[in-house]
């Protein structure tokens, strides 16, 4: 670091040569008011010694050279006036070279000789040469840079090129100014290259500092080349480039190498790099081995990348000059001869050949399955990778087929596509599963055999199983938003083949079982549902096949799923199996498979009453298998009649009263069924209603026992909605004298002075009354019906 002593003084040196500047500057600007052409420069001799200091760093010696540099602009402006005035313009372009010292003089001499070039009277080419040469005078590297960086900038618009000007009579006009310029470049890095060596090694990481400060210097150079319009592509591949390269590669810097290959790159076109490619890709190897070449090489893949998605009528081109071979051969001479290239340098390097790849030659599946192979070959026999640049670079290697294709089954179809998964770290592994399972997921891709999803779930393992054992069972948001994404993959599989989609479904049980119990729990579920919709299809199919014909039968898929769901209760997730059975009763049901939805129900039940425990679950399962017995048709009489014993008994046994209460006029609708006459048992439907109305009371009072007051009348109101809705459906036991002495004991209790003030009973009532009006108001036998309430 350079200390505040230092920079202080820097400043003191600054502003003095500021000052001389200054000061000389208006001396000279008297003597050009004046028209003194000898004053003029003798004074703009002395300001322009002032850039002659040594002591400025590159940043302050720039800020000095760009007062100059105006002073400069208006003195042309004063040479360009006195040629008008006749003066000789080549007097004065020998007058100028009598300035004492020789960076002054050069200054001023390529400033007249601008001057000389606008005024034709000698060939542009011939004062350019001049000048160029000239400048060798100024051997010291930042006032060399910068005197040349002077006459680059006063000549670029007076080059002898075609339609300009200063062209020449002769045919090499053109080449002509690409000497110039090529020779003004060389010139140039050498100095810049040179910098880097002067001075003590202490100070050297502080010289790259200043030399990167200084390095668009040298290369407007290029940025120039690349502007003449004479240098067509012949022009560029018999000269410019080997000449270009030959510096690059013979300056042996490698902040230089690494800067003008990339100059190179950004500023000639696209289609000078296709033509040239074999001779711009050989030097690559000769660069320096601490040039980051790999950043060099992708940055011209992505540029050739953009020229080929520019319009299809460019790709011939490419298959012409057989880029992707060359690429492919320069990758491998350039890792060949960098031995201790990072692994992360060597992943950027395929990786952007592999986007080169899918942009040119998206139909060739083995060059990109090559390109693969040959990333895998410097991957094995390595650890697993966990160099987070190099492990960025594979996920986006590997995501670029997937991307471009929008198709996993072109991933499946690379043998080398699965190895490179092998050699990633567990997290990184993960990574590239899920980037996947998003893919097929965005763009709804149909996996439709039991061979490409055992070789998908095989790819995606990080998400379905523990790799290395890694048993961790915190489960995080991230955790659980890839395991719903696992089950969203595992619904959108499909085959229209239901023997085939039943391979599909056992081929993804055999892996979501090695999963681990917190894994289950999210992808079973999807697999249960998946089996469930092919038991319906087969079920609609069966009219045209019969069972016997049939491979793939009801029968066969609910054994399978009966397997599946039994591996839930070793986590114990009771209420997720319970569930599942209820569901799949439902499917057996709609099935007429009487004996397997009774032992569904029989499993829950069992589930029921030997691991749900827990009150809340009780209550939330007891509903759900009232709710799904109701739905069943496929019972007969004695099944029905034990499976609703068993519910009411449940529902009675209940912890809090009014769950009971809840669950035993919900097991009412058990016993009636509108679109069953089978199923109409008035006397029992009253018994529920009757016992529900027992425990109301009974929780009445506990209330008055315990609290010294009597409990809200809710349920009494939910158990008159009930008797409302059977009295509707035509139940006799139901009579309007039960209904209206029920809402006499709801408005007792409601009004007592024991009773607590409740406003959502209250409302309840209010709405459950209005409604017995609205049936009154609107007439029809319900109506009529109706008319004999009287509240």
């Amino acid at each position: 670091m350079i200390s505040d002593g230092v920079v202080e003084d820097e400043e003191k040196w600054l502003s003095a040569g500021i000052a001389g500047l200054q000061q000389n500057a208006f001396h000279m600007h008297r003597a050009l008011d004046s028209n003194n052409l000898k004053d003029a420069l003798k004074y703009s001799a002395q300001m322009l010694s002032e850039l002659r200091t040594s002591r400025l760093s590159p940043h302050k010696y720039y800020e000095l050279y760009m007062r100059a540099f105006d002073e400069l602009r208006k003195l042309e402006i004063f040479f360009k006036e006195e040629t008008s005035r006749g003066c000789s313009i080549v007097e004065l372009y020998e007058l100028v070279q009598h300035a004492g010292n020789i960076l002054p003089r050069l200054y001023l001499l390529c400033t007249v000789g601008s001057v000389y070039i606008k005024s034709k009277e000698a060939p542009a080419k011939d004062v350019l040469k001049d000048l160029v040469e000239m400048c060798r005078g100024i051997q010291h590297p930042l006032r060399g840079l910068f005197l040349r960086s002077y006459l680059s900038q006063v000549s670029r618009d007076k080059l002898p090129d075609i339609g300009s000007e200063y062209e020449g009579r002769d045919a090499d006009t053109v080449m002509d100014a690409v000497e110039f310029v090529l020779q003004n470049f060389t010139e140039m890095n050498k100095l810049w290259v040179r910098m880097q060596h002067q001075g003590p090694a202490r100070e050297k990481d502080k010289r790259g500092k200043e030399r990167g400060e200084l390095r668009d210097l040298v290369g407007k150079n290029l940025h120039v080349l690349s502007q003449i319009e004479g240098v067509d592509l012949e022009m560029y591949k018999e000269t410019v480039l080997p000449r270009v390269l030959e510096q690059v590669v013979n300056c042996k810097d490698e902040l230089a190498q690494y800067y003008l290959m990339d100059c190179i790159i950004q500023v000639f076109p696209d289609e000078y790099h296709l033509q040239t490619l074999e001779t711009l890709l050989s030097a690559c190897p000769q660069l320096q081995s601490s040039v980051d070449v790999e950043t060099v090489l992708s940055r011209l893949m992505e540029r050739l990348s953009n020229y080929a998605a520019s319009g299809s009528e460019v790709l011939p081109e490419f298959f012409q000059v057989e880029a992707f071979a060359k690429l492919n051969n320069s990758i491998g001479k350039v890792i060949e001869a960098q031995e201790n290239m990072p692994i992360a340098g060597v992943v950027t390097l395929y990786a952007s050949l592999l986007t080169f790849t899918l942009q040119v030659h998206p139909d060739r599946l083995d060059y990109i399955d090559q390109i693969l192979g040959a990333c895998v070959k410097k991957l094995s026999g390595r650890e697993k990778l966990n160099d987070s640049k190099a492990t960025k670079q594979i996920v986006a290697l590997l995501s670029a087929p997937l991307e471009k294709y929008k198709d996993i089954d072109t991933a499946l179809n690379l043998s080398n596509y699965p190895r490179i998964m092998e050699c990633l770290n567990d997290g990184t592994h993960k990574e590239m599963a899920n980037v996947i399972v998003q893919n097929i997921l965005k763009n709804k891709t149909c996996i439709s055999t039991a061979e490409k999803v055992d070789a998908l779930f095989e790819l995606i393992k990080g998400l379905i199983r523990d790799l290395d054992g890694d048993t961790h069972d915190e489960l995080d948001a991230d955790f659980i938003e890839e395991q719903n994404s696992v089950a969203r993959l595992i619904q959108i599989l499909h085959s229209d083949d239901p023997e085939e989609m039943l391979k599909v479904i056992e081929t993804v049980r055999k892996h979501i079982l090695t999963g681990g119990r917190k894994r289950l729990p999210y992808t079973v579920p999807p697999l249960i549902f998946s089996s469930l919709k092919l038991v319906r299809r087969l079920e609609k199919q069966e009219e045209s096949v019969s069972g016997d014909e049939a491979s793939t039968t009801p029968k066969k898929i609910f054994q399978l799923v009966t397997q599946t769901i039994e591996a839930l209760t070793s986590i114990p997730v009771p209420e997720l199996a319970l569930g599942l059975y209820l569901q799949c009763a439902e499917a057996a049901n709609d099935c007429d498979l009487e004996p397997v939805a009774y032992e569904f129900f029989t499993q829950a039940y069992i589930l029921y009453e030997e691991e749900i425990t827990d009150s809340k679950t009780q209550v939330t399962s007891i509903h759900l298998i009232i709710g799904t017995l109701q739905r069943m048709h496929v019972f007969g009489v004695e099944n029905r009649d034990a499976l609703t014993h068993k519910a009411t008994g449940y529902s009675a046994k209940l912890l809090k009263k009014p769950d009971q209460c809840r669950a035993v006029y919900a097991c009412s609708h058990l016993f009636w069924l509108d679109d069953h006459d089978s199923i109409r048992d008035e006397e029992r439907v009253l018994l529920c209603l009757k016992r529900a109305l027992r425990i109301a009371n009974a929780v009445q009072q506990m209330a008055n026992a315990t609290r010294g007051s009597s409990g809200s009348a809710l349920l009494f109101i939910e158990i008159l909605n009930k008797y409302l809705y059977f009295y509707e459906k035509g139940v006799s036991q139901i009579t309007v004298e039960s209904i209206q002495d029920l809402i006499k004991l709801i408005r007792n209790e409601m009004q007592g002075d024991a009773s607590p003030s409740d406003p959502a009973a209250d409302a309840f009532l209010a709405s459950t009354l209005r409604y017995i009006q609205f049936q009154k108001d609107k007439g029809g036998a319900v109506g009529d019906k109706y008319m004999l309430i009287t509240d």
